[in-house]
């Protein structure tokens, strides 16, 4: 009971408190991000508060706002981020639409916008989905054609057949195919092998891709990138695309893929994550495991049961489906994630690993190919589940 006395106390205080007591992992959280907004021991403001120790254009901003959630009730979180919209100087940003209107746009600030969506005014709503939408824009400018490039040639190689339709030969690999067949005397090749793609129906998709996204404050970056994509994935016919996002709780937003600036307000940025419960509703998508491509987006910090997720992931394997772990899908350099567990899976066979959003089309186009994307990862440069 002393020792439960003494951690309130010290949280309470701040870095004020001296040796009153160490703090575990989780309260060492609790203590930065009450910090960060209150202050950690500096001199008493004007109106008896503390000086806030975390600048309104902080670009950790929106990791506070996830680790607020993470490591506080809901009642306590909503007057937090109340403080933080005053204290942080963001109350002026986002109650005057032209100030809003006048910042540079990035995926920083998205993640921002949206881990803040509840508390922006109505009468600044639409310049905050103007800014978001610029950003949107910027990246399907960069990746969209490249991406549906690379899913098309990695779907239509899938489907070559010896046995095309008329209509559907690609004279010009029959042409090479059968040249050895050549007669000089009658000048023709003779054809023995037809080279062409198989025809389907409009309806039918060649390949399932599930993409399973942390929305935990950490993973706001990847949040956005994923969202955009994902979008753009979904415009292929080629292709059926689900996406799904998850802290503890799981939520489908496949049918939201029409908007990318949509299904990001549709996020909640922040708060605790059970991968393995994200995973158990992405195995209840799959209709064909071996026409399924699976990537979970996650830091892989898990808040549920590690034991069993790697179950799941191995009876995915097992059954067929290409799984695939990015650790960030992000430009911010190397993340911080759960090592052992990244290792674990990629034994599992589901490579582990971060991934710029410039690489993801060729990333997805070796998995939609079945080609072995932990040895594409590594020709890549990129360390696979270390």
């Amino acid at each position: 009971m002393a020792a439960e006395r003494h951690r309130r106390w010290r949280l309470l205080l701040g870095a004020s408190a001296g040796d009153l007591g160490a703090l575990g992992e989780d309260d060492q959280r609790r203590d930065s991000a009450l910090s960060g907004l209150y202050g950690g021991g500096e001199p008493v403001e004007a109106g008896g508060r503390r000086g806030a120790g975390l600048g309104g254009s902080s670009p950790v901003l929106h990791r506070w706002l996830g680790d607020v959630r993470t490591y506080f009730p809901s009642s306590v979180v909503q007057v937090m981020q109340r403080d933080a919209v005053e204290r942080l100087g963001l109350r002026q940003l986002l109650l005057e639409p032209e100030l809003l209107a006048a910042v540079e746009p990035d995926v920083g600030l998205v993640g921002t916008l949206v881990s803040l969506s509840g508390a922006i005014p109505e009468r600044t709503r639409e310049t905050a989905r103007v800014v978001v939408r610029k950003v949107v824009e910027d990246i399907e400018r960069r990746l969209a054609d490249r991406l549906l490039a690379a899913v098309h040639g990695a779907v239509d190689r899938s489907r070559r057949t010896s046995r095309p339709r008329l209509s559907d030969v690609d004279w010009g690999r029959t042409i090479r195919r059968n040249l050895r067949h050549y007669q000089p005397e009658q000048g023709t090749v003779v054809v023995q092998d037809l080279v062409g793609n198989s025809r389907r129906s409009r309806q039918a998709s060649l390949r399932d891709v599930v993409l399973l996204v942390d929305q935990s404050g950490s993973m706001a970056e990847s949040v956005v990138y994923s969202a955009v994509l994902g979008a753009s994935l979904a415009s292929l016919k080629a292709v059926d695309t689900k996406l799904v996002v998850f802290d503890t709780e799981v939520v489908d937003l496949t049918e939201r893929l029409s908007d990318p600036v949509d299904l990001l307000f549709s996020t909640q940025l922040g708060g605790g994550t059970d991968i393995n419960r994200a995973v158990a509703y992405g195995q209840s998508l799959v209709r064909r495991p071996t026409d399924t491509v699976m990537v979970l987006i996650s830091d892989l910090y898990e808040g549920g049961v590690a034991q069993e997720l790697r179950r799941r992931v191995r009876e995915l394997v097992r059954s067929g489906v290409t799984v695939v772990v990015l650790l960030a899908l992000s430009d911010s350099g190397t993340p911080a994630y759960d090592h052992e567990l990244a290792a674990r899976l990629s034994e599992l066979g589901a490579p582990a690993f971060a991934c710029t959003p410039d690489l993801f089309p060729d990333l997805l186009a070796t998995a939609l190919r079945r080609e072995d994307v932990g040895a594409w990862a590594e020709r890549s440069g990129i360390p696979v589940g270390r």
